[in-house]
C-alpha cells in the first residue's frame, strides 16, 4: 500500500506531514483543549490548596475531558480538515478513498480512536512514528492521512 499510496500523493502533489509538524499540532490542540476545560472547572478547581484535592478533581471530571477532546476534534476536522494545531502548522487531514475532507462519521471515528490510543499509554501515537505513512491507530481506523497543505 507505501508504494501505492505514494504515487496517488505526488499525482494529486501533496506531501505526507513530517513527524514534527504532526507533533507540534498535537501539543498545541492538548494546549487549548486543557485550558478549555481548565476554565470550565475554574471555579471549584481555584477553590482546592492542596495537590491530591486538584487531582482528585481533574480525575473526577476525566470523562467530561475525553467527551470535551471528541467533540473539539470532530468538530475542527469536519469543518476545516484540520485542527487548530494543524492549522498552525499548515498540515491537514484527508481521507484515503478519494483524498477528501473527512465526513462527519470519519471525524468522530478518527477523534474516538485517538482518545483511545492516549488511554493506552500513547500506544497508537507511537504506531504512527514506526509507519512507513505515519498513520496513527486513528488514521487508520478512520482511513486518513495527514498532508502538507
Amino acid at each position: 500500500m507505501n508504494e501505492d499510496l505514494i504515487r496517488h500523493l505526488n499525482r494529486e502533489e501533496l506531501v505526507l506531514a513530517s513527524k514534527k509538524k504532526r507533533a507540534n499540532a498535537f501539543m498545541i490542540d492538548e494546549l487549548i483543549v486543557s485550558v478549555i476545560f481548565l476554565s470550565i472547572i475554574w471555579e471549584p478547581f481555584s477553590a482546592l490548596t492542596t495537590l491530591e484535592e486538584k487531582i482528585v478533581l481533574i480525575n473526577y471530571y476525566i470523562l467530561e475531558y475525553m467527551l470535551l477532546k471528541i467533540i473539539y476534534h470532530s468538530f475542527f476536522v469536519v469543518q476545516y480538515g484540520a485542527s487548530p494545531g494543524k492549522m498552525l502548522m499548515k498540515i491537514q487531514i484527508l481521507e484515503l478513498s478519494g483524498l477528501s475532507l473527512p465526513n462527519l462519521l470519519t471525524s468522530i471515528n478518527r477523534s474516538i480512536f485517538r482518545v483511545v490510543s492516549e488511554i493506552f499509554f500513547y500506544a497508537g501515537f507511537i504506531w504512527g512514528l514506526l509507519d512507513p505513512n505515519s498513520q496513527t491507530w486513528h488514521d487508520k481506523t478512520a482511513r486518513t492521512i495527514v498532508v502538507d497543505v
